[in-house]
């Protein structure tokens, strides 16, 4: 039994979901992947899997024993991509990630004419409205907004962002332009933050920070729903600065309550610390982290 090849086995199959997830996903067939699955089992005597009909379940074992892997896999996989040159000039895969609506403004432009100075490395631009994990995902770069948590992970500031608060002149010219922060309880509200029953914003008054809390008349679950809404004249939407940038150049949209506007979010391009950083990596924070910082300060 390939220990390695085994590991590299069960981490597709839970990555995957199942063990046909795991066939296609390295393209072997299914009685040898359950095999390789089974023969792992029986070296460690241990049940690292429970099968069931519709999907695999890690016992606490196969827990332990995946994270494990994962990390083994990792060291194994740098250990080849230096051995093959990787280290010596910019050349691989990259997969990087960033918040749908700002990849697509912002991050893919860059993400292509990276490409045009960099011939031999290849990008997979993954666009996604949640926290994906570098480590777990096996991510090189993404893009995150807001505030970031403590952790090993290294972080280039780029910029900020801020909420914008705003509506179609229609509708306001139909409901009257908010004054006072109480003034939105009586608005239709668009909400993208959340899809639940109740929903809050929160704005800065002199130094405090208040939470107006409201009942979203609309609620969707992408920046692009949201704007489509407001500019229907369905109600007030709040929305990111570089999101809102566009339609308000045009007047297609009005600020409001902007006395009453948040704290910056900041933007940053972060990656995994390591002690010999992969030239491709480092190849595309030099490049992209001025031509991001010049974008969103457009914004």
């Amino acid at each position: 039994m390939d220990r390695f090849e085994a590991m590299r086995t069960l981490v597709a199959a839970i990555d995957g979901g199942s063990l046909s997830a795991a066939s296609r996903a390295l393209g072997v067939p299914l009685p040898t992947v359950s095999r390789r699955v089974s023969e792992l089992e029986a070296h460690l005597r241990a049940q690292l899997v429970v099968r069931t009909s519709r999907k695999l379940m890690l016992t606490d074992a196969g827990r332990d024993f995946v994270a494990v892997s994962r990390r083994v896999l990792d060291e194994l996989d740098e250990a080849e991509r230096a051995a093959m040159g990787e280290y010596g000039a910019p050349r691989g895969d990259l997969l990087i990630t960033a918040p749908i609506m700002f990849g697509r403004l912002h991050v893919e432009p860059v993400v292509l004419d990276f490409l045009q100075a960099y011939p031999d490395i290849n990008v997979r631009l993954m666009l996604a409205d949640y926290v994906v994990d570098l480590v777990e995902n096996r991510v090189d770069i993404s893009v995150r907004i807001g505030a970031l948590p403590d952790s090993s992970l290294i972080a280039a500031r780029l910029g900020a962002v801020h909420w914008v608060t705003c509506a179609s002149p229609a509708y306001l010219a139909t409901y009257g332009t908010p004054q006072s922060l109480e003034d939105l309880t009586k608005h239709h509200c668009i909400a993208f933050e959340q899809l639940n029953g109740a929903a809050g914003w929160h704005f800065r008054k002199g130094r405090e920070t208040v939470e107006v809390p409201f009942r979203p008349r609309f609620a969707v679950n992408t920046a692009n729903g949201a704007i489509d809404a407001a500019l229907a004249g369905a109600g007030i939407a709040r929305i990111l600065s570089y999101q809102a940038a566009d339609a308000i150049a045009k007047g297609d949209l009005v600020r409001v309550l902007p006395q009453f506007q948040p704290g910056p979010l900041p933007v940053h391009l972060i990656y995994a610390g390591q002690a010999i950083l992969p030239l491709k990596r480092r190849a595309f924070v030099d490049f992209a982290a001025p031509r991001l910082k010049s974008r969103i300060a457009a914004d």
